[in-house]
């Protein structure tokens, strides 16, 4: 989830025990899942708001896809999936294996 292993949490569940006290840290716990559990409830309450907002055409919106890496990703796997074939010039061919591309002395 965060890049968190299990001997990572191990090792975060010992230093609890020791800093907190083996008394207290149920009710840490607890605590920490009504905490989760709240923030989640705010999260779905954003996400329910942002798609009566924006009308029925968003309606499958999820707050993962406000994601700008997301958004960037999806754009160019749309463009590349509908850019065309660009046709070929006469006189061009494509490179057998191994063949050097042309070289041009006057436009360099």
């Amino acid at each position: 989830m965060f890049g968190v292993g299990l001997p990572e949490m191990a090792v975060i569940a010992l230093v609890a025990i020791f800093v907190f006290g083996p008394d207290k840290l149920p009710d840490l716990a607890r605590q920490a899942g009504r905490f989760l559990k709240q923030m989640k409830s705010y999260a779905n309450a954003a996400r329910d708001d942002l798609r009566n907002e924006l009308g029925p055409e968003y309606s499958d919106l999820e707050l993962r896809d406000l994601d700008p890496r997301t958004i960037v990703r999806k754009h160019i796997i749309e463009a590349m999936e509908d850019e065309p074939e660009k046709p070929q010039r006469s006189g061009e061919r494509p490179l057998a294996a191994g063949e050097a591309p042309p070289y041009d002395v006057e436009a360099t």
